[in-house]
């Protein structure tokens, strides 16, 4: 059992930057592929960036290319995501998820999440 707790949501203004943290409770935080979502208002969940259970592979949904970086500290149980160039179309809740080591990095699926935090405000004006 993981539990997920999102933070550093907020309102900023198209072209700035904002970096999102997630805390995890549990002694496993390390053998989870980790997982950025995020749902802008009257559309689906989508997949934002993913890291593997080690921290070294990455994957980025090709809007975010360039512009995110996602990361971990498996010794602080913390999951981040360094946002920058922000665009109005970057709004939404962005939610933090776990999912098994076993699947791959490049999995952007929401059935392969085992886990989901209470997601974190991200409103980007033009």
């Amino acid at each position: 059992q993981v539990q997920l707790v999102e933070s550093g949501g907020g309102l900023v203004q198209a072209g700035d930057s904002l970096r999102l943290s997630c805390a995890a409770s549990g002694r496993t935080f390390g053998s989870y592929r980790m997982a950025w979502f995020r749902q802008a208002p009257g559309k689906e969940r989508e997949f934002v960036a993913a890291i593997g259970h080690i921290g070294i592979s990455t994957y980025y949904t090709d809007s975010v290319k360039g512009r995110f970086t996602i990361s971990r500290d498996n010794a602080k149980n913390t999951l981040y995501l360094e946002m920058n160039s922000l665009k109005p179309e970057d709004t939404g809740v962005y939610y933090c998820a776990a999912a098994a080591a076993s699947t791959s990095v490049a999995t952007t699926t929401t059935r392969a999440i085992s886990f989901w935090g209470q997601g974190t405000q991200v409103t980007v004006s033009s």
